[in-house]
């Protein structure tokens, strides 16, 4: 849930009931998951559990499908390696969020995958109200960037 408001919001207090609610809500998408069957099966989910004297709307803010990728391709390994001689520890390729409409869309309609390549720490807390990045992480990063565009040109 990214956002739930309702009733009186103003500066001060009113000592009313609210009559509307709204929640803001999206999904991270991961493996084969359906955009389009997840948005219904969870708008029955939530109708069905509205009492008959309530109303309920939904609005929708777009979707894409989760983004996977096939490692075996060599210019993973070649990205890689170019990671590893930069942070000087062996790189892994890990699963992580996979909701990232423009990697979809190449895989979509250009019939290609993305090397989605981070340069972030564990606790770096991404999306979240204490989000941070270590510059350390930038400049290494920068300088991956060099390596792994020099990798995949050999």
């Amino acid at each position: 849930m990214n956002g739930i408001w309702g009733g009186y919001t103003g500066a001060g207090f009113k000592t009313v009931l609210p009559s509307q609610a709204h929640a803001k809500i999206s999904f991270r998408l991961v493996g084969t998951q359906d955009p389009h069957k997840l948005r219904e099966s969870f708008r029955e989910y939530v109708s069905a559990m509205v009492p008959a004297d309530c109303k309920i709307a939904f609005k929708g803010h777009g979707n894409s499908p989760a983004s996977v990728m096939e490692t075996s391709h060599p210019i993973f390994e070649k990205g890689r390696q170019a990671l590893s001689e930069e942070w000087g520890i062996e790189a892994a390729f890990i699963g992580s969020g996979g909701s990232i409409p423009i990697a979809g869309y190449f895989k979509t309609y250009l019939g290609m995958d993305s090397a989605l390549i981070g340069f972030g720490r564990d606790d770096d807390q991404i999306h979240s109200p204490n989000e941070k990045y270590d510059l350390e992480c930038f400049h290494k990063g920068t300088r991956s960037w060099a390596r792994i565009l020099g990798q995949m040109g050999s």
